[in-house]
């Protein structure tokens, strides 16, 4: 699953689609409303391939989480506004060894939030086409072409290479006086 280009910003809701870089900023998409703005550098961004969940043995990505959600819940998982235990039994299907002490309520929410956000967007669905038309590249066979063969007429005698220029001296300063 490919999800780069689409970021988090801190502070801003949803999640958004990088579309071109500037010298001090990123001008980004919202995948919510397809607005577009800058974002500066003192803001935090995060991209989607970066981010991780803390579980019990090893950090998991969330692209892989997204892959395993993505089998369960074909069409949309469950709601980010949910209860929390519903949601905390969600993410008990797909990732049984999450840290729940470390992972905060906040997190889960917005978990389930982007993902249902990235289902509506489209992007699994690029993601996947993407990696289908990968697989299935068959390059054509070349087609046989003959080589045509010319013959140069001899070269010419090669001609004596010019000398280089000399400096010519330039003459400064004034002639005051005499």
């Amino acid at each position: 699953m490919q999800l780069s280009g689409i970021i988090a910003i801190s502070g801003r809701p949803g999640l958004f689609k990088v579309i071109a870089q500037g010298k001090n900023n990123v001008i980004v998409e919202s995948m919510i409303d397809k607005k577009r703005f800058p974002a500066y550098a003192t803001e935090r961004i995060s991209t989607l391939d970066d981010i991780s969940v803390f579980t019990y043995e090893e950090d998991v990505k969330l692209t892989d989480i997204f892959a395993k959600m993505l089998e369960l819940y074909p069409t949309e998982a469950p709601s980010h506004k949910a209860d929390m235990k519903e949601l905390e039994a969600a993410l008990a299907q797909f990732l049984p060894n999450w840290d729940q002490d470390r992972v905060y309520p906040s997190d889960v929410r917005k978990l389930f939030q982007w993902f249902n956000l990235l289902i509506k967007a489209g992007a699994f669905e690029a993601a996947a086409s993407e990696e289908a038309g990968a697989t299935k590249e068959v390059k054509a066979p070349k087609a046989e072409t003959k080589k045509k063969v010319t013959t140069a007429a001899p070269a010419a005698k090669a001609a004596k290479p010019a000398a280089p220029k000399k400096p010519t001296a330039v003459k400064t300063g004034s002639s005051r006086g005499k």
